[in-house]
């Protein structure tokens, strides 16, 4: 019936006529049409011809027409979405039906709107081509002027589509329809409010979707993003993927229990959606610039309210991916670096301070941030790592170290990163390092630039560069394999490079040495070349070069050291070498560079300086090359040593020295060789002469012969040194020690050398003394020759008023013997050992030399990370010999008060006030070098506890016991008699103490004892050594902000000090109220009073760092806006007290009678500095007024109050007060001048002071009078008049008195007659003049 019909239909509709088509649709019913169409769009035959045919026979003049053509619509829609149908037939059914609705009436159109509401609403759309119709309509409706009817009133077209879009946005959507419908609203056309509607109703909908339909829906979401709304589709999509990613990782931290259900998003899921959307937002910004412009704009606002909200790992990795488009990248690059050095300063500034850590619990750290960003990106985000890597590099190189003028660059390599700069640059080479381990196919980009910036930035400092380099190596030496040819580029380089830059860089690459053959071999050839370079630097780096291979490349048999183990991650590495070559080849290669490095022999002084030093370690890492090496040095010695036993001096000095012109310069540095000799000699007697065994006796003869030599020729040099006098040397006291003359140098040169011979050798007898008597009576020889020396040096020094007076050369015993000495000096308590260790016992000078030596070589330590000598670059001896050299120092001092050994002392500091100053030294070395060990290091010092594990040491209570002992002898230094008090060491007393109480943990009950005790001391002890005080002070303000604010206590020194120098008004008299005895009339003023304004301007600037958070957190109106409303109370009220509390301590400090100068100056600057953030408050009031219709706090007023009745009237009268003191210096100087007219310079200079003095005086009656100005707005906004509390000041810089005017005109003129020769007289006096006038009017007054 119904085929039937429809063949009816279509013929009826190829007529011309279209009223027998009219007729034959006229009879028919709703339901008949329905099913015809139906009938005919599952065959797939001809439905769009009926359809035609339908829409022909029905016209909308009429409205029988309009009727039917509705019944088509609505059962073509559900027919569509039904999913029965092919889909070109649906589309093509669309398409037809899309053609037609411009003719449907508006009513109609209204009818067809809410039918399409209904189904999206009740979720009946299946696969949303039906939408594309519904956008049609909802725009033939826009456009529609007539009236419609909705509800009971009537709307026109476009009132009507608004209507429409606000129920559907309220209504629910199915979560499948979701992606359908932010499609179609594309091609609606939409007013600003509307698509605001639709996006947040988007957005909405993203938590009840599946995380795998996220990506397309973002696209669209992004593409209705060109209509606007950008800002929102931004931040929806950040916040989204944030609070996923907090929840991935709460989920994280919950120990996964056997009931917990699976985890609600799986991670690597995650990670590729997030790295599908961020690739879905670069393409849109690529065709859409404005998107990229207002995500990096939504970003920086967002980043002032709530740093951790704007800069998570999923925005950052979404502003890293569109930094590759170089518009955008320097903007981007900007706001990550301020946003990194921002975020450290902020961190920095939260832990110094207790206050603020207790208003922010939660500290955002971006670097986690941008190291879980590099983590994430492993997921295939390929197009992050490019920022990453550019990232990397951009923050290395704009914080990279700093080289100071004219001096040597400043090594970060070794201790903490401090300063913000230091840690962006630290995390830009963490950034590189694991995008290097994540990312294979870019890690040869990330090689090849390095080494380019290694080589390019010869000129500033590159450690931090090298330091990336051998931790990439570390990593994967077997990448670098595949870069071999830009290694060996880089080496064609080496020797114009500085030494430094070539030894970092060789230790660096050294592991690939070991795996490439041929980066060995080119890197020899260009090290061969270096050797007969015409540059000094050149075969400075040849040596280093070579040794380098030396240490390295082992003969076979060659002993193994447990402290060379070269610390590589890779196996491969570590196999031995003889896998690649066999031990053959490696010792003629090792010969074959030994024969080069003899050359160097006969080179400057410098080359050769480096071959001594660097002999020891090739010896300890390769002892098959012992033989070698040993009759190298042997023929090198031989040719300064005079082998007759009589001939006094043992060694020809003038053989080390060389002439150029009318200049000496150092040929041969005979001690350094000494030096080498018996530290080689001492390690070969000690390991191989153990471990040789009998089968090679003809190489043992031969072996023994330069060992015997050895020993022979050190016992002769021995003996002879110490018969010889200082005339043997053409040296003493008579002799020029100036270094202008070529004479004098000459004897500098020879003075040095003696003193580090005798060095070398005390150091060898003592070895090998084995505590007998006549051995260390050689070494006390030995050291009265050198002590002579120093003595003469020393005193030519004094009388040149030279800085190098009173510091000793730079020694040559070793970090460890100086260690063992100390030991066997003070804590050897071996019967057998007594009688001859008494021998240098009872030498005071020889226990404070061995002492000093051991403070230069803590100090050596401290500046550069090693010291001289052997193992001086191994980190873990030096530990260890740290730990020896701190139990001997403390112990002496401890148990040797330096009262009792000063009653007998020579000038110099006294044994136990070096020792003091070593403990110190060592606690800051410690915490610099090896803060990670500092546990082992407490553990060393307490000798009664065993061997505890290091995890059970509590680092807080060890250093409490440290701390209890110092303690002791402050204490005792305070209660000794006045004759005995030693400044010095109290101030050393003090600094270990606060060098100390940084181990302990701020809210451990120790650090509060220990807190008390400080406050206790400054309280009982009336101190009058001003640099003491300070110290003390200093410390006790360093403990109190980490415990609490140290507002309170302030207020207490700033009442101690009115009272300590009286008030301003000098008929007043200050009630002497005093809780701090070190607070009195010697330290009061400038002492005390700096401290307390320096600690004020610290409270100031967290005050004012608060105020810039409150207002950041007032402009946030988002939806946790209860908890950002509790937190800006807890804010408001904690400026508020700080405030109100710090202007007590002014208003005390205000009505002090200070002195002129540092004091004045600070205070009035400070004043300002409070009155401008005070305003900065009153500011963010008048802010809040705007936005809500909040009334003041309570609290405000009561602020605003104080400041009207206890600071601003006080601060005039202050200023009056800074008037008169000047006032009174210049009449003083006036009178002078007038006394003696040539001392014009004088005047000028005090002129000058005076000006200085009093410019601050402007600036603070600026920021009051701006204050005042605010109070009135913010009276006006919150209507509370705070003006009543603000008296209006009469003291200005222009005052007009009536009475005294009228007194002086009245006066007869006499004063003009006695001024006028003055005015002649010059220019000069007519300043003070004018200054003095007001002065005068002001006595009479009185």
């Amino acid at each position: 019936m119904a085929a039937a019909m429809a063949q009816r239909v279509l013929a009826l509709a190829a007529e011309e006529g279209p009223e027998r088509l009219q007729e034959a649709l006229q009879g028919l019913g709703e339901g008949e049409l329905g099913e015809m169409v139906t009938k005919q769009a599952l065959r797939g035959r001809e439905t769009a011809a009926l359809l035609r045919g339908i829409f022909r026979g029905s016209p909308c003049s009429q409205p029988s027409g309009v009727l039917r053509r509705l019944q088509v619509y609505k059962h073509c829609i559900p027919l569509v979405e039904s999913g029965d149908l092919h889909l070109s037939k649906a589309s093509e059914i669309i398409g037809l039906l899309m053609l037609e609705v411009r003719q449907l009436p508006g009513p109609a159109l209204a009818e067809l709107a809410t039918l399409f509401v209904d189904v999206i609403k009740g979720g009946s759309l299946s696969n949303g081509k039906s939408l594309e119709l519904f956008s049609t309509v909802l725009t033939a409706l826009a456009s529609s002027k007539e009236s419609l009817a909705y509800g009971k009133g009537e709307l026109n077209g476009e009132e009507f589509k608004k209507q429409l879009i606000n129920t559907l946005c309220s209504s629910k959507w199915d979560p499948q329809s979701v992606i359908h419908l932010a499609n179609m609203f594309r091609d609606i056309p939409l007013s600003g409010e509307e698509l605001q509607f639709v996006v947040e109703k988007v957005l909405r909908m993203f938590s009840k979707l599946d995380l795998q339909e996220i990506p397309p829906l973002v696209y669209q979401l992004l593409l209705l993003s060109a209509k606007g709304s950008k800002k929102t589709v931004l931040e929806g999509i950040i916040s989204f993927f944030n609070q996923l990613d907090k929840r991935l990782k709460e989920e994280q931290k919950v120990p996964q229990s056997v009931d917990l259900e699976v985890a609600t998003v799986p991670l690597d899921q995650l990670r590729h959606v997030e790295g599908t959307v961020i690739l879905h937002i670069i393409s849109v910004i690529n065709l859409d610039q404005d998107l990229g412009e207002e995500l990096i704009k939504h970003l920086k606002t967002e980043q002032q309210k709530d740093p951790g909200k704007a800069l998570c790992p999923f925005s950052v990795a979404l502003l890293l991916s569109v930094a590759v488009k170089h518009r955008l990248q320097e903007q981007i690059f900007d706001f990550l670096k301020t946003s990194i050095t921002r975020s450290c300063k902020d961190l920095q500034f939260l832990q110094a301070s207790k206050f603020l850590q207790d208003l922010f619990p939660q500290q955002y750290d971006i670097t986690a941030v941008i190291l879980e960003v590099v983590k994430n990106s492993a997921f295939g985000w390929d197009h992050v790592t490019q920022g990453l890597v550019d990232l990397g590099f951009s923050l290395m190189e704009s914080y990279e170290p700093k080289k100071p003028f004219g001096g040597k660059a400043a090594e970060t390599n070794f201790g903490i990163s401090k300063t913000p700069a230091q840690q962006a640059c630290r995390l830009g080479a963490s950034i590189l390092l694991e995008t290097f381990k994540v990312h294979e196919p870019i890690r040869s980009d990330i090689l090849e630039q390095v080494l380019n910036r290694v080589l390019t930035k010869a000129a500033s400092p590159v450690s931090h560069f090298i330091d990336l380099l051998s931790n990439i190596v570390v990593s994967a030496p077997l990448v670098l394999q595949n870069s071999s040819s830009r290694v060996t580029e880089t080496f064609d380089n080496l020797s114009f490079l500085p030494i430094d830059t070539v030894q970092g860089l060789l230790r660096a690459v050294q592991p690939l040495l070991k795996v490439s053959m041929s980066v060995r071999d080119s890197l020899i050839l260009v090290l061969q070349k270096a050797i007969f370079s015409r540059q000094l630097d050149a075969r400075k780096a040849a040596v280093a070069g070579f040794l380098l291979l030396l240490r390295n490349f082992k003969i076979l048999g060659s002993l193994t050291s447990s402290q060379c183990s070269q610390a590589i991650g890779a196996t491969q590495v570590q196999a031995d070498v003889h896998a690649c070559y066999n031990s053959a080849a490696n010792e003629a290669f090792c010969l074959e560079i030994l024969g080069s490095l003899r050359r160097c022999l006969s080179q400057q002084a410098d080359v050769r300086l480096m071959l001594y030093e660097g002999f020891y370690d090739v010896l300890r890492r390769n002892s098959q090359l012992a033989s070698s090496v040993m009759e190298t040095l042997l023929s090198q010695i031989k040719q300064y040593y005079l082998p007759q036993p009589d001939l006094l001096p043992p060694l020809k000095l003038e053989g080390c020295i060389m002439a150029q012109g009318d200049q000496i310069f150092l040929q041969e540095p005979l001690a350094h060789l000494l030096c080498c000799i018996q530290h080689c000699l001492a390690w070969y007697k000690s390991t191989v002469r153990l471990c040789q065994g009998a089968e090679d006796d003809d190489e043992e003869e031969e072996d023994v012969g330069f060992e015997q030599n050895f020993e022979e020729m050190l016992e002769s040099v021995t003996r002879r040194m110490i018969k010889s006098e200082l005339e043997d040397f053409e040296l003493d006291k008579s002799a020029d020690f100036s270094l202008s003359s070529g004479v004098g140098v000459k004897n500098n040169i020879y003075a040095i050398q003696v003193m580090g011979i005798c060095e070398v050798l005390i150091e060898y007898n003592f070895n090998i003394g084995n505590f007998s008597k006549n051995k260390f009576e050689d070494v006390l020889g030995l050291f009265t020759c050198y002590n002579k020396l120093s003595e003469i040096l020393r005193e030519k020094a004094g009388k040149n008023k030279s800085a190098l007076g009173n510091k000793i050369a730079r020694s040559f015993l070793s970090m460890g013997f100086v260690s063992t000495l100390l030991t066997a000096l003070f804590r050897d308590n071996a019967q057998s050992h007594e009688e001859s260790l008494a021998v240098l016992r009872s030498n005071t000078e020889f226990l404070r030399y061995a002492v000093s030596v051991a403070l230069q070589k803590v100090q050596q330590l401290e500046e550069t990370g090693q010291t001289d000598g052997p193992d001086g670059q191994n980190p873990e001896k030096m530990f260890q010999n740290l730990c020896k050299i701190t139990r001997v120092l403390l112990w002496r001092y401890t148990s040797i008060p330096t009262v009792v050994e000063e009653s007998g002392k020579k000038k110099g500091k006294s044994i136990s006030l070096l020792c003091l100053e070593g403990c110190l030294r060592i606690f800051n070395t410690v915490q610099q070098l090896y803060a990670a060990r500092i546990p082992q290091f407490l553990q060393a010092l307490d000798i009664t506890d065993g061997d505890a594990e290091a995890a059970d040491i509590n680092v807080t209570e060890k250093a409490a016991f440290q701390i209890r002992q110092f303690q002791r002898s402050l204490v005792n230094q305070f209660s000794s008699a006045e004759d005995d008090f030693n400044s010095k060491e109290t101030q050393l007393l003090v600094t270990v103490l606060s060098t100390l109480s940084k181990l302990l943990d701020p809210t451990s009950q120790q650090f509060l004892q220990f807190l008390t005790w400080t406050v206790k001391i400054c309280k009982e002890n009336a101190l009058e050594d001003i640099s003491c005080c300070k110290g003390l002070l200093t410390l006790l303000f360093s403990l109190h902000v980490q415990y609490k604010s140290p507002v309170s206590l302030l207020r207490e020194l700033a009442q101690d000090i009115h009272a300590c120098l009286g008030d301003i008004d000098q008929d007043i008299e200050v009630e002497s109220r005093s809780h701090f005895a070190i607070v009195n009339a010697k330290t009061a003023a400038p002492t005390v009073c700096l401290l307390v304004l320096s600690q004020a301007d610290k409270v100031l600037e967290e005050v004012d760092w608060l105020i810039k958070k409150l207002t950041s957190l007032g402009s946030d109106t988002s939806e946790d806006s209860t908890q950002a409303s509790n937190q800006t109370q807890a804010l408001e009220k904690g400026i508020i007290l700080q405030l109100g509390t710090l202007l007590t301590v002014f208003h005390e400090l205000v009505q002090t009678a200070l002195p002129a100068g540092s004091c004045v100056d600070t205070l009035l600057r400070s004043l300002s500095k409070t009155y401008t953030i005070l305003t900065s408050l009153i500011k963010h009031y008048i802010q809040a007024c705007r936005s809500t219709s909040n009334t003041i706090p309570g609290r405000l007023e009561k602020l605003v109050k104080l400041s009207g009745s206890h600071l601003t009237p006080q601060c005039y009268s202050f200023i009056t007060y800074v008037q008169n003191i000047h006032s009174e210096s210049l009449s003083f100087v006036e009178e002078k001048k007038k006394k003696k007219k040539e001392e014009a310079a004088a005047v000028s200079t005090v002129m000058a002071k005076v000006l200085r003095d009093t410019k601050p005086i402007p600036n603070l009656i600026f920021a009051i009078e701006q204050y005042e100005k605010f109070l009135i707005h913010l009276s006006k906004k919150s209507k509370v008049n705070l003006m009543q509390y603000m008296k209006l000041s009469t003291s200005r810089d222009f005052r007009i008195n009536a009475s005294m005017l009228d007194s002086v005109l009245q006066e007869p003129n006499t004063e003009d007659a006695e001024n006028e020769p003055d005015n002649d007289q010059s220019t000069t006096a007519e300043q003070p003049d004018e200054n003095q006038e007001p002065k005068k009017k002001r006595r009479r007054k009185k």
